[in-house]
């Protein structure tokens, strides 16, 4: 397998984890969770704390998910507790997370070629393909479930689940603390495939991560069966094949923030055209179209 679309596939398994959390949040509950470019490197650093500490790597990488479910929390309190708007929640944790990052290891870029990665039981590819598919198998089913239900029912009616007698704000809770911890485990893998954790990689991530979801998006409007987390999973894919191409063709690995926004910029309005298409065609092919549609004679 060629190395550069061997390096993409696997990158894109990576990034497939990360959007399938913040599809939680972006699509099911509706939330802006700006917290990701935070929680992120944080995954990174728990991993590369931990790990320096003599503890095994699989357990080092459940404790980067673990105390990302943590960082949710916090942006969920603000959100749901002091009333702090979502977006605005999500930035603070993301600036505070800055700071907690570089305390936990007390510098900015820590190299992990030292030590044992989650990597050595197989080969990278295997190992990310396995965790994608346990992930994805777990929020399916998870989503199947009653509290699953609820949680979608919180983003799509949360008047409805309210009516039910429930509380929606336990909801957003469990939504962002999940979604974060799955953003937290992302970054704990990318740190342990590239060797090193810095304190820049959570940079611009929230684009990559909308760019996998909305390209998944576009997938689904033609192949209507697919799973929310099938259309991530594929669209994470998608994107880092795209980005493996344009450095293929020559372009720098600096350049690959505007091919993303390019990315997003060209699927967004690929989604807009083809929505205002299918809308056009139920209004033209509707009753009301036919009964104003007179003969020329008529007029």
């Amino acid at each position: 397998m060629n190395a550069l679309i061997k390096t993409s596939l696997e990158q894109g398994l990576i990034f497939s984890i990360l959007a399938m959390g913040v599809l939680i949040t972006y699509k099911i509950l509706n939330i802006a969770d700006l917290s990701v470019e935070g929680t992120f490197p944080f995954g990174a650093f728990i991993f590369a704390k931990f790990i320096s500490m003599g503890i095994s790597s699989i357990i080092s990488t459940l404790l980067a998910f673990f105390f990302g479910t943590l960082a949710g929390l916090l942006t969920a309190i603000l959100f749901t507790k002091l009333k702090i708007k979502p977006l605005l929640s999500g930035i603070l944790t993301m600036t505070l997370l800055y700071s907690v990052n570089l305390k936990i290891n007390g510098k900015a870029n820590i190299p992990l070629f030292s030590y044992s990665s989650i990597y050595d039981i197989a080969s990278t590819l295997s190992v990310l393909i396995i965790i994608t598919i346990i992930i994805k198998i777990i929020l399916d089913e998870f989503f199947k479930t009653e509290m699953g239900y609820l949680l979608i029912a919180t983003g799509d009616n949360e008047a409805l689940v309210k009516s039910l007698g429930k509380n929606s704000n336990s909801y957003k809770i469990l939504g962002l603390m999940l979604a974060n911890g799955l953003v937290a485990l992302s970054g704990s893998l990318m740190a342990q495939m590239q060797g090193f954790v810095d304190i820049t990689m959570g940079s611009s991530i929230i684009v990559v991560a909308l760019a996998s979801i909305i390209i998944g998006d576009a997938l689904g409007k033609r192949i209507n069966k697919i799973s929310n987390t099938t259309r991530a999973i594929l669209g994470a894919l998608i994107y880092k094949i795209i980005g493996g191409i344009a450095i293929d063709l020559g372009l720098e690995p600096s350049d690959l923030k505007a091919v993303s926004a390019i990315i997003v910029i060209a699927f967004l309005s690929y989604n807009n055209f083809f929505a205002h298409l299918l809308n056009y065609k139920k209004i033209k092919g509707g009753k009301n179209y036919a009964d104003n549609k007179r003969p020329i004679k008529e007029l």
